[in-house]
């Protein structure tokens, strides 16, 4: 079971994120709290696997939250969850090792997607070994995973649900045309979700010889979902 702290100094807001994090399987919210000195008290005491940290605290900002952590040499993750939307922000977030960074407001979905690829890329950390690039790049794109309800602008749900039947449906590997054949669209449109997918650690990409001996890509279902 994930262990999950929820900060927020809104009191309603954070019993909101709670309850959508106790509806996803595999976590558990292990406590809650409204600033930055009742976060670091807390995890002092018995630290968390996650936290959930909004940005705007009453005695200081999240960032100084994360920084401390580390400074203490507490390793609980991080997915800020704010309404801090300025680039500086978010910028000075990554470099401050939150792996995800989620805008307020946000819907159960939007969270859930997050809390559920935060999950995945736990697991494949635990199962330990070695890693070629393709596993590398897997690992840093799967916090960044799509879903509908964070598809980039001019991009369809629907669509991209077709390709991920497509592709999860397949006995192997597909190239762009077949995923355009079992999905009924055109391979132009087939293509540009793959390379979405791909970039989000979704699809995994595979270059094969075909029967003409020139090399195609192949592409893969990555997460099994």
């Amino acid at each position: 079971m994930i262990e999950v702290l929820v900060v927020d100094d809104d009191v309603r807001v954070a019993r909101i994120n709670a309850a959508y994090v106790a509806k996803v399987p595999g976590f558990r919210v292990a406590a809650l709290a409204y600033s930055a000195t009742e976060a670091l008290a807390r995890l002092g005491e018995s630290p968390v696997d996650l936290i959930l940290l909004d940005h705007h605290l009453p005695d200081r900002n999240g960032l100084s939250v994360v920084r401390e952590l580390r400074e203490l040499g507490l390793h609980s993750d991080v997915i800020m969850v704010t309404a801090a939307r300025d680039v500086t922000t978010v910028q000075a977030a990554m470099r401050h090792g939150a792996l995800q960074y989620l805008v307020k407001p946000f819907t159960y979905a939007g969270l859930r997607t997050k809390l559920e690829a935060y999950a995945a890329l736990r697991h494949s950390f635990e199962s330990g070994g070695e890693a070629e690039q393709a596993e590398v790049d897997r690992l840093f794109g799967a916090l960044w995973a799509t879903d509908g309800s964070e598809l980039p602008k001019g991009h369809s749900t629907t669509t991209a649900e077709l390709v991920r039947q497509a592709l999860r449906e397949a006995g192997g590997p597909l190239s762009a045309q077949q995923v355009a054949d079992g999905a009924g669209m055109s391979r132009q449109t087939a293509q540009r979700y793959l390379k979405l997918l791909e970039r989000t650690g979704r699809v995994r990409l595979s270059l094969r010889y075909g029967e003409t001996g020139r090399p195609e890509h192949r592409y893969t279902w990555a997460d099994g979902s």
